[in-house]
């Protein structure tokens, strides 16, 4: 056999190897899922028996038992005024601070990107006890506005980061043709950037989002009443209230589920172009 056939062979078992790992990797990852859907439409009595099986006759009740009460429609509302508020609220804050970093010239701009950064690895819970201080001084706790002023504080430095990078990468003719037409900060931002920001904008409400939807320690400690709880507090709750009807319970959280793969969904091309779109100029 040639060195040449022999390089092709070696390359087409790589490639080989690298689809049946990704094949095993998305399976890993489906399986919960799959788990989770079936068994939401199984019986507490099919689930006993075959804790495995495929259900049949369908048991669609699980969903009315789980939100029966009206306890679950709470959660829900509350979840997504928190998410839709954070989101909202970093998304603008993220988009003037990133322009300002990539677009305008002023002392300590790369040093204040800088910090930004490193701020994206500090983790939420060493700010906890400072910021419940902060906030009962305040009056901020058991407030919705509270609650979404520290979401926003915590996704911003990824947004902040995300949008710089994109900003930076559009073309330099487009800022000179909108100075020409006497266009301000302001307005070149939102007549000629966010309207190519597509990609980059929609990323970042859908990680957000994501986050904030799945967030629990913030929740669990700046909301404790019972009808301000969201839907990852209610969910740990419902856990244990339903913990000998496991279908019930899948059945909740497949509803706690829906909202995000749909957001998902709706958004998916745009989301690797936006992940990448900064990578190819600094």
């Amino acid at each position: 056999m040639s060195a040449s056939a022999q390089g092709r062979r070696i390359r087409g078992e790589g490639r080989i190897a690298k689809q049946a790992l990704l094949v095993v990797a998305a399976a890993i990852s489906v399986l919960p899922v799959l788990f989770m859907v079936l068994t939401a439409v199984k019986s507490d009595d099919q689930y006993e028996d075959d804790v495995l099986g495929l259900p049949w006759p369908l048991a669609f009740g699980n969903f009315g038992d789980a939100l029966r009460g009206g306890e679950f429609v709470t959660w829900f509302k509350n979840s997504l005024l928190l998410t839709g508020g954070a989101v909202l609220v970093t998304t603008v804050v993220a988009a003037l601070a990133a322009f300002a970093i990539a677009r305008m010239r002023f002392r300590g701009q790369h040093a204040l990107l800088s910090l930004n950064v490193s701020l994206m690895v500090v983790p939420p819970v060493v700010m906890l006890i400072p910021l419940f201080i902060q906030f009962t001084q305040l009056d901020l706790v058991s407030t919705y506005r509270g609650v979404i002023v520290i979401y926003a504080g915590l996704t911003a430095p990824f947004s902040v980061y995300l949008l710089t990078s994109f900003f930076r990468s559009v073309p330099d003719e487009l800022f000179e043709s909108a100075q020409i037409d006497g266009a301000g900060h302001l307005r070149t931002l939102l007549s000629v950037v966010l309207p190519i920001s597509t990609p980059a904008l929609v990323t970042l409400v859908v990680v957000n989002a994501l986050w904030v939807w799945n967030e629990l320690l913030i929740a669990l400690v700046f909301l404790p009443q019972e009808e301000m709880k969201t839907l990852m507090v209610g969910v740990t709750l419902f856990q244990g209230r339903y913990s000998l009807n496991v279908p019930v319970l899948m059945a909740g959280m497949l509803v706690a589920t829906v909202p995000m793969v749909a957001l998902y969904l709706a958004g998916q091309r745009y989301f690797i172009r936006g992940l990448t779109a900064g990578a190819v100029k600094g």
